[in-house]
């Protein structure tokens, strides 16, 4: 009997996301994006054997804890 290969008809979403992924994740430019990485303001990435992504769930988790209001969302995307 030879190897199986699993599979099943489930679709599984990435869990970690390339800069230009992730910047389309959360609906802006890549620049901006990594911009605000290095500003502190979006979670940083991980690192894993030389690739570098960031967990879906930690932007999932920064988007959730912004504030409804859209002017808090506008300023959040200007940077400022």
């Amino acid at each position: 009997m030879g190897p199986t290969k699993l599979q099943d008809a489930l679709s599984y979403p990435p869990r970690l996301l390339r800069a230009p992924r992730a910047a389309a994740y959360l609906g802006m430019g890549t620049s901006t994006f990594l911009r605000m990485v290095d500003e502190g303001v979006l979670p940083k990435p991980k690192h894993i054997k030389g690739v570098t992504a960031w967990d879906r769930f930690a932007l999932d988790a920064y988007v959730d804890s912004i504030d409804d209001d859209a002017n808090t969302v506008e300023r959040i995307l200007r940077g400022g």
